[in-house]
């Protein structure tokens, strides 16, 4: 009889707390999509500031703003840890074109970030075709003298595109590393999208160990003019190609991570991060990528106060300085927690777009894994229903061990690399209401985490002896 109070006292509590959650979702949502702050922040970062390149005036700009805001909200702390950044510029606008047959095509090209800079008069060679380095392999040093063509596609039977991009990203990486070593002239990569369009894509690239004398530039070419280029190469084996780049690479300069923190009431020693990356690449104003995982981040924060949630762990916001090309920030943020000894139990990323939230993607335990999926039903009314184990995020990689749940935001990918790394990843590509449903579906897991913690490794393998 005892047995059977106590099992019914257990389930009573469970609907109680399954009760309370479900009424503090709702008020997160609700908070969210009629008082959010996001897409005001968004809207600031992107067009008064614009694109916010690692080392450049516009990454200093985002950082007093974003330090500003978040002072803004009353936090307990807001402060900047120093970070050295790489600094590279693009120049003036890149030109490219192909003579065949007596007839000359002007193509859409942009310099790879990280890249070197033609001559001054620019880079004119035949052209060599490829879809993979095992075909560049095959031809060895023949491709000496001449142009490299990467035409590898992201696979459109994917429905995970994230899946498509990492199929070929390293043709974009490391396709000048590769062609340098066989004694190219420069590399032209097929640019990472799946549509059909005028907009190239750049990116980083790395020269890794390649003396300098063997860094050969490296650009990125629109979908529509690979499409024509390779189209051309097919009837005509003598086409030239010509392209110009003014791309420079300087020495590091200072940058900061940008921080924001609530206090823990219970467990001030337990920490919980959630970010994204402050710098973005320069064609666009990186609203996609990654403004909108920024302000996210930050109404987080934001979303927890006006809730009336008071944390029972320290939550951190923490924006990121340079994902894109060096992952400075991340790490950097990762070794002063190590040296500091900090107990870092959760860390949330936002890198995936401001597109309509799916669900999280989580690098964990089983333990926290089913922790997680018992959560599904508080989410399922916003339509959130992925969960999974997978990837989370660059920024919050470095802080991985056997005990913390690393988490990553997934919404619908679809559209995301029309916009990623473009021209066109500007402000009006994103959608107030989807953005705002992100910024509410991070809060409610953190708010989840905070309540109920994690599962820790050594407490399991206690429990299993």
């Amino acid at each position: 009889m005892k047995l059977k109070l106590i099992i019914a006292a257990l389930f009573l509590s469970v609907n109680v707390f399954a009760q309370n959650d479900k009424e503090t979702l709702k008020t997160i949502y609700s908070q969210s999509l009629t008082n959010g702050k996001a897409y005001q922040w968004l809207d600031h970062l992107s067009n008064q500031i614009g694109g916010r390149l690692s080392g450049s005036v516009n990454a200093e700009k985002a950082v007093q703003y974003t330090k500003t805001e978040l002072q803004k909200l009353g936090l307990d702390k807001v402060w900047l840890q120093e970070v050295m950044v790489p600094k590279w510029e693009r120049g003036e606008k890149e030109i490219g074109y192909f003579t065949t047959l007596g007839k000359q095509v002007n193509v859409n090209i942009c310099a790879l970030g990280g890249s070197v800079a033609t001559p001054n008069n620019g880079l004119k060679a035949k052209v060599v075709e490829v879809k993979s380095f095992e075909e560049l392999a095959k031809l060895g040093t023949s491709v000496k003298g001449k142009i490299v063509f990467f035409n590898g596609a992201m696979n459109p039977e994917l429905i995970h595109t994230f899946e498509a991009y990492g199929g070929c990203s390293k043709q974009r990486y490391a396709g000048a590393y590769e062609a340098g070593k066989l004694g190219a002239l420069g590399v032209i990569v097929r640019s990472l999208n799946l549509r059909q369009d005028n907009l190239p894509h750049t990116g980083s690239m790395g020269y890794l160990d390649l003396p300098n004398n063997q860094r050969i530039p490296s650009a990125a070419i629109s979908t529509n003019d690979a499409n024509a280029l390779s189209a051309a190469l097919k009837t005509d084996k003598n086409l030239e190609f010509y392209f110009k780049q003014n791309c420079k690479q300087f020495d590091d300069v200072l940058s900061y991570n940008v921080i924001g923190e609530i206090t823990g009431s219970q467990f001030p020693n337990e920490y919980m991060v959630v970010g994204g990356h402050l710098d973005s690449w320069d064609l666009g104003d990186g609203s996609h990528d990654d403004g909108a995982g920024v302000v996210q981040s930050i109404d987080v924060l934001r979303l927890l106060k006006e809730s009336g949630i008071k944390p029972k762990r320290t939550i951190r916001v923490v924006l990121f300085m340079n994902e894109e090309n060096g992952l400075r920030g991340g790490k950097k943020y990762a070794e002063e927690a190590k040296r500091k000894n900090e107990n870092h139990v959760f860390a949330l990323e936002s890198d995936s777009g401001g597109f309509t939230p799916r669900g999280f993607s989580f690098d964990c335990s089983e333990a926290n894994l089913n922790k997680v999926l018992s959560w599904e039903p508080l989410f399922k009314p916003y339509l959130i229903h992925y969960f999974e184990k997978g990837y989370s995020g660059a920024d919050i990689g470095p802080l991985k061990n056997d005990n913390i749940v690393l988490a990553g935001l997934r919404p619908d990918s679809q559209r995301y690399f029309d916009h990623h790394h473009a021209a066109n990843d500007t402000f009006d590509a994103v959608n107030k209401r989807e953005l705002e449903l992100g910024a509410a579906t991070m809060t409610s897991l953190i708010y989840l985490f905070d309540k109920y913690g994690t599962s820790n490794i050594s407490d399991i393998k206690e429990i299993k002896n």
